[in-house]
């Protein structure tokens, strides 16, 4: 969080008001003080086909410059709201943003799309990615949210390559919760992202266009599951290149990394999403949670980051529960909810097109082995898999950094070997490097 801050101020954001007096006016509700325009509100009656636009309207960018050719820099971007399918199979109205660049493309063929799955924001609804990029910092007395997501989109429109960034299910859209890490969920809706892109009012994009899914952290296991899927959720999208940066892959150990840091809240949000979506873990949640738990799940429910690390940093889970044990050990111990998370494993499917695995090995947030052993099972299944394990010392355990740093340092890398394959270059897979890469 400090280095997403410490970003967010060099990039010379600063502290101003969440929302004009027409915003509180055009809002249905609140969260946390925040006004939340009634755009997010879904209507009763939703399209049929996945990625169809419900509706759509100008978005101004919170950080943006005049060009001289008057457009707007680095682009023009559009709210938009848009149907998908829920991992029980249900319609959800899903929210999110387009930005077309105003940079040229210039590596050959059709301006490519990239669909953005940000990383964890929290899950109030005034923490939506769409919500960051008009109010990058939100900052009252009741919640701090930084939208650190506009450097890699930024980075990415500079390059002339057009954007479109999901809100996951529930994150923004004011009809239910946010369900976070939820592996369908969140890589249904990355992939009907791509589908309304191309029904956006003045989008550049055409059919032909080369696609790429990008997301570190949540992002990244969102990004890594839609690759998972799309042969056949959306067998029309042809994927151009993965990259999945820190992918959450399995949550049983990621739980046991955010479990006493100061991320924590990431684990209540995870309870709350999947006990609101699965009802084998609701049922283990309910019979061990105790008040204390349930207050702090129902607090959580309406935080951002800021407000997860500044309300419940470095709390053990066990403090939640009856009898002691942590949450990962009481779900690892029941039978029926060990199974639910181990449907949320991402790595059981060959992904589709070339993807670039990175992670931290210091990484113990999202612990590092799990996301390596990402990398192998989709080596072993034959995908064209591109493994980096960054190396950096230590950088101080459970406060984020180990996280966070290579989110920044591996960007760079990252959005190049993205843009290689949005030019249509080829690359080879580095499978044959795992047994000498950490």
């Amino acid at each position: 969080m400090a280095v997403a801050v410490a970003t967010a101020l060099c990039l010379g954001l600063a502290a101003a008001p969440v929302a004009t007096a027409a915003d509180e006016q055009s809002a249905s509700g609140t969260s946390r003080g925040v006004p939340i325009p009634a755009f997010y509100d879904p209507p009763a009656e939703l399209p049929s086909a996945n990625g169809e636009v419900i509706r759509t309207e100008p978005l101004p960018l919170g950080l943006s410059l005049p060009g001289l050719d008057g457009r707007r820099l680095p682009g023009t971007a559009t709210r938009l709201m848009y149907k998908s399918t829920d991992s029980a199979g249900r319609p959800v109205a899903v929210t999110g943003a387009y930005i077309e660049p105003s940079a040229s493309w210039r590596g050959g063929g059709h301006r490519p799309l990239v669909a953005l799955a940000s990383g964890t924001m929290g899950q109030g609804d005034q923490c939506a990615p769409s919500f960051a990029l008009q109010h990058p910092l939100t900052l009252t007395g009741e919640t701090v949210s930084v939208g650190y997501e506009v450097l890699a989109i930024y980075r990415l429109l500079s390059a002339g390559a057009a954007v479109v960034v999901t809100d996951y299910v529930g994150l923004g859209t004011t009809d239910r919760l946010h369900t976070y890490v939820n592996r369908l969920d969140q890589g249904h809706a990355l992939l009907d992202a791509v589908r309304a892109a191309h029904s956006v009012p003045g989008a550049s994009i055409t059919r032909d266009s080369r696609i790429g899914l990008y997301g570190y952290s949540q992002g990244g296991g969102a990004s890594a599951s839609a690759a998972e899927l799309q042969p056949s959720y959306a067998p029309e999208i042809k994927l151009a290149g993965t990259y999945a940066g820190a992918p959450p892959a399995d949550l049983t150990e990621v739980m046991k990394g955010i479990d006493g840091s100061a991320l924590v809240g990431a684990l209540g949000w995870s309870v709350n999403g999947f006990a609101q979506s699965d009802p084998d873990l609701r049922e283990v949640v309910e019979a061990n949670i105790n008040d204390t738990g349930r207050a702090a799940l129902e607090d959580l429910s309406t935080m951002c980051v800021g407000d997860a690390i500044f309300g419940y940093g470095f709390t053990k889970s066990n403090k939640w529960v009856t009898g002691g044990a942590s949450l990962g050990d009481i779900i690892a111990a029941d039978p029926k909810a060990r199974a639910a998370l181990d449907r949320q494993r991402i790595g059981n499917l060959r992904p589709a097109g070339p993807v670039r695995v990175a992670s931290g090995i210091r990484d113990d947030i999202v612990p590092h082995h799990q996301s390596r052993r990402l990398a192998v099972d989709w080596c072993r299944k034959g995908a064209n898999v591109t493994y980096e394990a960054i190396v950096l010392p230590n950088l101080g355990n459970k406060i984020l950094t180990n996280h966070l740093v290579p989110l920044l340092t591996d960007q760079g890398d990252a959005i190049s070997w993205m843009t290689d394959r949005l030019s249509g270059r080829p690359v080879l897979s580095n499978c044959w490097t795992m047994p000498f890469q950490p």
